[in-house]
């Protein structure tokens, strides 16, 4: 194998993929901003850990329930016009949510109104946004296009809530609201000089509904996929909202403020990077099935350690592992997904995908904020970690038995008529 088919940077050397990287880190540096003000703006507005757990949901439930649609959209227009269009919404919500905190008219509602604005604008983008990779780069790029993809995130997610605990303990919450305004004009301007041969739609004679029903059996049917799918979806319910509680540990539990916030939430970013930047190391899919279970056992043990931690180094330390083994379970079931998964249906079965944890996450988040009112922000996190911990265990049971149907299914698109050819080999397809 040639040192280019595994360097970890080898889905760069395609310019669209160039443009896609740069703009998007600058706007997900700004969306992470955002995310960490928005938390603490809430909780200093309310104090309440329930409130933190329903502004999760506002942002992601519209999402979960316009999911479908959304993949069809990606299925059947032009995915960077979609993308342009989604961009630009998500930049205006950004500058309104800025406007109203800097005039110090911000309320409650406001906030709430807003986020579930800015859940219906995903509901659009994220599938838009994973089915554009395979049109940035040649499938045997995409593994290595995946892993950036995350690694682009991350890395935004160690800056991001840095420079939002300063800006919020120094200026305020609105700083970085408008912020992230601004930051959106980099990722539309990266997809406005992209050169992307449009993808033809199949089987454009069939209605909407039809489409959307097509996805969804075929997810359904397809046991790797759906066993993947149905382990996202338990840890998006039960350990994910982990972030949701976050304000309350800085603050109550740490005692270290909007400063220490951005540190926890940064330190999590960082052990997501690292899980990043090792998954763009690899050109095959060999293995990831077990890296998936692993995974989730390991996110389900730190969050139960990261809990019951009084100590704020010691909590940043867990917090690493905690990013490290989100993202490894994330990155990995989305590369075995996309790479059994055939071009006409890639939107709607990444519409699944972000519809798992945008779905379970948001319900996660409200019921986790609700649990804490009662039981306290750590045994919250317990529970959630143990029963993480339980999913993992099924998935491992029942991998043998599906190891072989996701080889056949990689097997399959590597034979594709017209696609470049993959270095996923019959024995590297192993899931």
């Amino acid at each position: 194998m040639s040192s280019s088919a595994t360097h970890p940077l080898r889905a760069l050397r395609h310019r669209n993929f160039q443009l896609f990287f740069v703009g998007n880190i600058i706007s997900l540096v700004g969306t992470w901003m955002q995310t960490v003000a928005e938390s603490w703006l809430i909780y200093r507005l309310t104090g309440s850990s329930l409130l933190l757990g329903a502004i999760g949901f506002a942002n992601q439930m519209p999402a979960f329930i316009l999911g479908p649609v959304g993949g069809h959209i990606a299925d059947r227009y032009d995915r960077r016009r979609v993308l342009v269009l989604t961009q630009t919404a998500a930049m205006t919500l950004a500058f309104i949510l800025a406007v109203l905190t800097l005039t110090h008219r911000i309320h409650e509602w406001h906030i709430f109104v807003l986020a579930t604005c800015l859940g219906i604008v995903t509901a659009f983008d994220l599938p838009a946004r994973q089915a554009f990779l395979v049109q940035m780069v040649e499938r045997e790029d995409l593994i290595n296009a995946i892993a950036l993809n995350s690694t682009m995130f991350n890395g935004a997610r160690i800056v991001g809530p840095a420079v939002a605990g300063i800006l919020v303990a120094a200026i305020g919450e609105g700083w970085c609201f408008f912020a992230n305004g601004v930051s959106y004009v980099a990722v539309i301007i990266s997809l406005l000089m992209m050169s992307v041969p449009r993808l033809a739609p199949r089987s454009v004679s069939s209605s909407p509904l039809a489409n959307i029903k097509e996805g969804m059996r075929y997810v359904a049917k397809t046991r790797p996929i759906r066993a993947l799918l149905l382990l996202l979806s338990v840890v998006s319910f039960t350990a994910m909202p982990y972030a949701v509680l976050m304000p309350i540990f800085a603050d109550r539990i740490l005692q270290t403020g909007p400063r220490g916030l951005g540190i926890l939430m940064g330190s999590t970013g960082i052990g997501a990077l690292a899980a990043s930047v090792l998954l763009a190391t690899r050109s095959t899919v060999y293995g990831l099935g077990r890296w998936v279970w692993m995974a989730a056992a390991g996110l389900g043990a730190t969050l139960i350690l990261f809990g019951f931690s009084r100590s704020f180094p010691l909590s940043c330390a867990i917090l690493f592992f905690v990013g490290f083994s989100m993202i490894v379970q994330m990155s990995a079931s989305n590369t075995l997904i996309q790479s059994m998964v055939p071009d006409e249906l890639r939107g709607r079965v990444m519409a699944a995908y972000s519809m798992t944890f945008m779905g379970s996450g948001p319900i996660g988040a409200l019921l986790a904020g609700s649990v804490a009112e009662g039981i306290g922000a750590p045994w919250t996190l317990a529970i959630g970690g143990a029963i993480s911990i339980v999913a993992a265990s099924v998935f491992a049971l029942r991998l043998p038995h599906l190891r072989d149907e996701g080889r056949q299914l990689i097997l399959a698109q590597q034979a594709s008529p017209g696609e470049p050819s993959n270095n996923m080999t019959a024995t590297g397809a192993e899931a």
